[in-house]
């Protein structure tokens, strides 16, 4: 499976305790995540991490093109929910949008990507595979 990390700043050091906790899992899977993120996340766990763009530079829009070509199996996107307004970042919602229109489990709190992880070390996700042979029209 292909797995994707974002997150908003304040977010960042859930996501690298959330990838501590589940390094076992992880490791089994391919790893991207936008540049920040990415490295702060090999440099607490040493998986291995495709680095994208940062956020600024189109990190999202890398991993929203991945999702419409279906390289992308699972999205876990933190974010803070005491921003100003975190749905005022396009980039976010598109992302969940690209998420909704291809039908990529995506969490975007620790809860949620807790039971997806779970989920995926189960085999409940193995569906994916599947999906990667659907024919594109």
């Amino acid at each position: 499976m292909n797995i994707a990390f974002l997150a908003h700043d304040k977010k960042k050091e859930l996501m690298v305790q959330f990838c501590t906790a589940y390094k076992s899992v992880l490791g089994k899977h391919t790893l991207f995540a936008t540049a920040t993120t990415g490295r702060l996340i090999t440099d607490n766990t040493g998986l291995p991490i495709t680095l994208l763009l940062s956020h600024k530079q189109g990190g999202h829009q890398q991993i929203n093109a991945r999702i419409a070509y279906n390289e992308i199996d699972l999205v876990l996107l933190f974010t803070d929910p005491n921003a100003v307004d975190p749905w005022e970042d396009n980039q976010m919602m598109d992302t969940i949008r690209h998420c909704d229109k291809h039908n990529v489990p995506i969490a975007t709190n620790l809860a949620s990507a807790e039971m997806l992880i779970m989920g995926l070390q189960r085999g409940d996700l193995d569906w994916r595979e599947v999906y990667h042979n659907k024919p594109k029209y």
